[in-house]
């Protein structure tokens, strides 16, 4: 029989899936001049950031659903507040591609998230030049310049609005590694935004105030509370999908997902947005630039492994030796297979849906660092 167990991890998985193409749809949907006429992306953004700030504080300090963590003005000023600055600039700018180009390109753009990542984490020094991660990371840009090449509805200017995204979301991904967990920081995905949605939102509110309050108070939009509403709620419950797939499923599986929610999204969007049109050279790029992902994920996972195996053994050691001197220390190992789940799963979903600020686990960083794949937006 099929345990109980085995039939919710898959159920968290398929919601995970729905929510997070919803989301993306939806927000096309809102955003494009054909369809709701919001042409609106850093006030949709804000708005996500308020909802998701009200209600976190709710769960955190008023439910306690979960446990604050112990952050101080000091750590607050020094990590929390530039991450804030570049997941919001990161949501900005890939929220804004949604007004010039089609959500299936903008999906096959995101198969640079390894590259962006991989190029910041080698700047910043958390990571090493390596000639085989390198021809990997040539093979996934090769595929996007043809699935680009194929684009018959190609546009500069959001293109270079979702390529910034992704590369401020790379960045900001490095900086959780060097600065949070320096600190011995870890957030799980509703604590995470409890502490970065207040100061994205106002972070964004500069940018809102100088170029689109102006233009909304010429235009007198008016505004559907309803449907603003089920936006921000469906961009929340992906973060509570999220936090629910993190126990119950490995960075692995989340992979997979993340890849059959790709093909997913691609093909209801034409279906949804018939102006999407994809050619064969999209597809073709798109599977390419699909392969240097995954052989470049396989390389990162035998890093992994390999890097494990020493620290494994040397532990089981370490628990031989308490035990022949009966001395008994609680250790550990429990929070350590949680944090190889989280830190995988967040350096996924971190990569690939656009309202999830989740910070990777602070014990294995490596773990962390290495896993970063194509899986958040915007």
């Amino acid at each position: 029989m099929i345990s109980r167990q085995l039939v919710l991890t898959y159920l968290y998985l398929l919601i995970y899936i729905c929510l997070s193409s919803g989301v993306i749809l939806f927000n096309k949907w809102v955003l494009s001049p054909k369809y709701f006429k919001f042409p609106f992306p850093i006030t949709l953004t804000m708005i996500h950031m308020a909802f998701s700030g009200i209600v976190t504080f709710f769960l955190v300090r008023v439910f306690k659903v979960v446990a604050p963590v112990k952050m101080t003005f000091h750590i607050y000023a020094t990590c929390v507040i530039p991450i804030s600055a570049f997941f919001a600039s990161s949501l900005w700018f890939g929220n804004t591609a949604y007004l010039y180009i089609s959500v299936a390109f903008i999906q096959m753009l995101k198969a640079l998230m390894p590259v962006a990542t991989f190029i910041m984490a080698v700047l910043c020094g958390t990571d090493k030049l390596r000639w085989d991660l390198f021809l990997n990371m040539v093979l996934v840009s090769v595929g996007v310049v043809v699935s680009s090449y194929g684009e018959i509805h190609f546009n500069v200017i959001g293109t270079l609005y979702q390529v910034t995204g992704i590369f401020a979301e790379a960045l900001r991904l490095v900086l959780t590694q060097v600065l949070l967990q320096k600190k011995g920081l870890t957030l799980n995905p509703i604590t995470s935004l409890y502490y970065i949605a207040p100061c994205s939102f106002i972070f964004l509110f500069i940018p809102w105030y100088l170029l689109e309050k102006p233009e909304m108070d010429v235009s007198q939009i008016q505004f559907n509370y309803s449907i603003f509403f089920l936006n921000a709620l469906s961009a929340f419950a992906l973060n509570i999908s999220i936090f629910l797939v993190i126990g119950r499923t490995g960075a692995v599986t989340i992979r997979v997902a993340g890849v059959l929610k790709d093909w997913i999204l691609i093909a209801l969007s034409t279906i949804i947005f018939p102006e999407s049109v994809i050619t064969s050279l999209n597809i073709i790029g798109y599977a390419v630039a699909l392969s240097g992902v995954v052989l470049y994920n396989y390389l990162k996972m035998k890093d992994v492994k390999a890097n494990q195996l020493p620290a494994d053994n040397s532990s089981d050691r370490a628990t031989k030796d308490k035990k022949s001197l009966s001395i008994f220390r609680p250790d550990n190992s429990m929070d350590n297979n949680d944090g190889t789940v989280v830190g995988g799963l967040a350096s996924e979903a971190a990569a690939v849906d656009e309202e999830a600020p989740l910070i990777p686990s602070a014990r294995l960083s490596y773990v962390t660092r290495t896993q970063t794949g194509s899986f958040i937006n915007r």
